[in-house]
């Protein structure tokens, strides 16, 4: 893989992921690695919807800059949910 594809891809994924951490208030204890993992992940989970919604099938496929923000914004409410289930022993 191209270093400039890898840059970007960090790149957007830090600016789709602190979108997402904006538009979706609360504490996120989560640093810059977290965020830029947020926005990749996201973008792939708004590909997927996209594509399930739009064409009828599951393939998995990075989404543009609307659909990586609503997909990271959904990535971030299901990481609440689960957080907030933990147990402490």
């Amino acid at each position: 893989m191209d270093p400039t594809t890898i840059l970007v891809w960090l790149l957007v994924g830090l600016i789709v992921g602190f979108i997402a951490r904006w538009l979706v208030p609360g504490p996120d204890p989560m640093g810059v690695v977290g965020t830029i993992f947020l926005g990749i992940v996201g973008s792939f989970v708004g590909g997927l919807l996209a594509n399930l919604i739009f064409a009828g099938q599951a393939v998995l496929q990075p989404a543009g800059w609307i659909g990586s923000v609503i997909g990271a914004v959904i990535v971030l409410l299901v990481w609440r949910q689960m957080e907030g289930r933990r147990v402490v022993a």
